[in-house]
């Protein structure tokens, strides 16, 4: 009952905030953010910078080579090999968009780097056109029944067919547990097995435990996450990119200069063309490689419910199901929607608040409530919520 309620609240308070901040928000043209000062829009300078200056000192401790970091995170992980990209990164950047405008940024904001598990946020809005759009008829269909046999791309050698949900347990996963981390989906997929992603204290249930009913236990884990990305591959019957591109990217004004990367072994053959089915994340590399003023245009149209400048991106219903907390995680929507519940992730932060979230930390705090959308990169999780307190700071009482 205390489930209900609060995805009710979080619900009616977004619709109300939406409808007042909509009129009020700036949206950028392609190529022409127009600059704000804090003080022109009744924001404390001083507070601002402080709250900057926190994000800066408390940089990442991850080193900025990213092999080096990929093994620091992961190195411990059976089958923790990369398989995709790892450019190493810059400097802590970020910009804060007040009303759509921007009022800060420091770093190197236009620079292209990894951001991690933002990606499975854009693999999330690629799904959800793809429900928009009747391509897949609810999020409570199995996956199952939209999945043929795939063929992997191994030219010049023998024809290989995967078949990921055909298993008397994937057979019964609907998109909904997909999208949420609580699948428990089983298998291996471009080599890498799902129990070694972050894999269980004991060594013995690795590979014999019996598997949990799905929407029963929630896990991060990106093997699962890569099988949502090639089930919506085959759903779409072309790259998620191009994807991407036509519906959400193109249409907000991002740049040209993201790019959307998967493993060099992740090809299948899709209506006689090879196809790199991406990654939902940087874990064994790849993933999307973005800049800064990108993610903050991704953050805006979050901030507005799926809409840009009054033309309607993702539906009204999707972000409501994204905000919805997850049975068995309270502070999770869809991916990677994390949600500010019982003010986990944010002490002072409004509830109504969540983050896109990814290693590094990458984050996009988004929060209707103060018409705000923060993109901060390279910093310690852990002062993630205290960064967010600092920067609130900045914006006096209503």
């Amino acid at each position: 009952m205390k489930q209900i309620l609060i995805a009710a609240l979080l619900l009616a308070t977004g619709a109300t905030q939406a409808q007042q901040t909509s009129s009020k928000t700036y949206f950028p043209p392609r190529d022409n953010w127009e600059h704000r000062t804090p003080a022109a829009l009744g924001l404390r300078s001083d507070k601002l910078d402080a709250a900057i200056q926190f994000a800066i000192k408390n940089e990442s401790r991850q080193s900025r080579n990213m092999d080096s970091a990929q093994w620091q995170s992961f190195g411990k992980e059976p089958y923790s090999e990369p398989v995709g990209a790892l450019i190493d990164r810059a400097d802590p950047s970020g910009i804060i968009i007040y009303k759509g405008y921007i009022i800060a940024e420091w770093g190197q904001p236009s620079r292209v780097d990894i951001t991690n598990s933002v990606t499975k946020s854009f693999l999330s809005a690629v799904v959800g056109v793809a429900v928009d759009k009747g391509l897949i008829r609810s999020v409570y269909d199995t996956v199952a029944q939209y999945m043929p046999p795939v063929e992997v791309y191994h030219p010049g050698q023998p024809t290989e067919i995967i078949t990921p949900f055909a298993s008397a347990h994937n057979r019964q996963l609907t998109w909904d547990v997909m999208l949420r981390q609580t699948s428990d989906w089983e298998g291996t997929l471009w080599g890498k097995p799902d129990w070694a992603d972050r894999p269980d204290s004991n060594f013995n249930a690795w590979k014999t435990r019996p598997r949990h009913a799905p929407g029963a236990v929630w896990k991060y884990n990106d093997t699962r996450v890569n099988a949502l990305a090639l089930a919506a591959t085959n759903v779409w019957r072309k790259p998620l990119p191009q994807v991407l591109q036509q519906y959400i990217m193109e249409p907000i004004g991002a740049s040209s200069t993201w790019r959307w990367m998967g493993y060099h072994n992740a090809w299948i053959v899709l209506d006689g063309q090879p196809v790199q089915s991406v990654s939902g994340g940087g874990h064994y590399g790849g993933g999307m490689y973005i800049n800064t003023y990108d993610m903050g245009r991704f953050g805006l149209l979050t901030l507005n419910r799926g809409v840009w400048n009054g033309s309607r991106l993702l539906s009204e219903q999707w972000v409501k199901q994204s905000l919805t907390p997850t049975a068995a995680n309270n502070g999770y929507g869809y991916m990677n929607w994390f949600l500010n519940t019982d003010h986990k992730l944010a002490a002072k932060a409004p509830v109504s608040s969540y983050i896109h979230i990814g290693n590094g930390a990458n984050i996009i705090y988004v929060d209707p409530e103060h018409n705000l959308v923060a993109v901060v990169r390279w910093i310690e999780s852990k002062a993630i919520g205290e960064m967010i307190g600092k920067l609130l700071e900045a914006i006096p009482e209503k």
